[in-house]
């Protein structure tokens, strides 16, 4: 009797998985919640001026409630998982920002950070469980290492993604295919017989740069940054509609729902193939690292630079009339404004209230771009290449007496 109780209350037990079938859809709509966790996160924090640290305040917040009512359910629910997935790849990518633009941290240094806390991550989740299966998330403590993964995923993944632009200059377009290249590389080992947990995480880790480094493409202005210019208003509502759309029909066709992580469980494994295939996927890591590696002592300035080539406005020398005359003064007004708040912050020495400005600023002035370049191209590219001192100034080379020059000489362009 007491055998056959403690079996009936096991089968419940098996089936309710907290966490959707990994089939296409899955996959699918991991790269939409990624692609918005970017552009949406940049929407309102440049678009709406609500600023990176609110920002990222406000998410947490909004994480902090979504994850309570996941964790409150009883097994998958998908409009309460994917929205803790959408919300948690907002936090994870503000999280990054926050290390990177307001206080200084280096890409390198937040993705090394990264990769080792979710090492440790996964490394205590199996101590402690034995399984990093996602097809075995059936108590409270399985699901909270898995948010957790998930969480310094999402941050691992924007630092490396932000950190291959800035060693190669591609533009995000190109970017794109190096996720999607080590992604491929990844399902055909797993299909040969590799580890299904470790290609999963694997491609879970590389999804995050593809899509945000899609978002950007999509967001990013056609002139100079070789996008499609739809904003990151647009491409997060279409994204979100998707998304909608997406749960939707999974929550009526149940497509995606585990019977149970018993049947998961592979009946047999092949130790001596995993490890050649694994030693397949440690070859095209090194492979990837040698091309960052080649791209980066490539000439480059950043993405933009390398797209538009030599800059044929860059020696030009126009007085302050000239620059602005053919632009709009209320334009040219809030673009002094916003470099007078950067010559402020630097005089008083506050390095995150200069990286905001500079954000705010660099964000501004893509947005006029369209319109100005069309009013004067030869003034447009004498100011942008200035901009470009200042941003490397403040971001780069962090001298504060280049920083000064830098913003005093575009400060004086704009008329002030």
């Amino acid at each position: 009797m007491t055998t056959n109780t403690a079996t009936r209350s096991a089968v419940p037990r098996a089936l309710l998985n907290k966490v959707p079938e990994v089939t296409i859809w899955f996959w699918l709509i991991k790269i939409l919640c990624t692609t918005v966790g970017e552009s949406f996160a940049d929407w309102i924090n440049m678009q709406l001026g609500v600023g990176l640290v609110a920002t990222a305040v406000i998410f947490t917040v909004v994480f902090a409630v979504v994850l309570g009512w996941q964790l409150s359910t009883r097994q998958y629910k998908p409009a309460a998982y994917w929205l803790t997935v959408v919300v948690v790849s907002v936090t994870g990518t503000l999280y990054t920002d926050i290390l990177t633009d307001q206080l200084g941290v280096p890409l390198w240094l937040s993705s090394s950070v990264f990769a080792v806390a979710l090492a440790a991550v996964f490394g205590i989740w199996y101590a402690r469980e034995r399984t990093l299966s996602i097809h075995s998330i059936i108590s409270l403590p399985r699901e909270a290492f898995y948010w957790l993964a998930v969480l310094v995923t999402f941050a691992l993944g924007t630092a490396t993604g932000d950190w291959t632009l800035e060693l190669t200059g591609w533009s995000p377009g190109v970017s794109v295919l190096l996720p999607l290249a080590l992604i491929a590389i990844i399902v055909s080992c797993w299909r040969l017989g590799a580890n299904p947990v470790l290609a999963f995480w694997l491609v879970y880790i590389l999804t995050r740069p593809l899509g945000a480094n899609l978002g950007d493409w999509l967001a990013a202005p056609k002139v100079p940054d070789q996008g499609l210019g739809l904003g990151t208003l647009v491409t997060s509502l279409i994204f979100l509609s998707a998304i909608l759309a997406t749960v939707v029909y999974l929550t009526f066709t149940k497509s995606d729902i585990i019977d149970g992580h018993r049947a998961r469980t592979p009946k047999y494994h092949r130790p001596a193939r995993e490890l050649s295939l694994i030693a397949v996927m440690a070859i095209a890591a090194i492979a990837a690292g040698a091309l960052l590696s080649w791209a980066s002592a490539q000439p480059h300035t950043n993405a933009a630079a390398e797209k538009e080539g030599p800059n044929p406005a860059a020696n030009a020398h126009l007085t302050p009339e000239q620059s602005t005359a053919a632009f709009p003064k209320a334009d040219v007004a809030q673009f002094r404004t916003l470099v007078s708040s950067m010559d402020t912050a630097l005089a008083k020495g506050d390095q995150p209230a200069l990286n905001i400005a500079v954000d705010s600023y660099e964000k501004a002035w893509d947005d006029d771009q369209p319109k100005l370049e069309k009013l004067d191209k030869k003034a447009w590219g004498f100011i942008d290449s200035q901009n470009d001192a200042v941003f490397t100034s403040v971001r780069e080379t962090k001298n504060p007496d280049t920083e000064k020059a830098a913003i005093q000489t575009l400060l004086k362009t704009l008329g002030g």
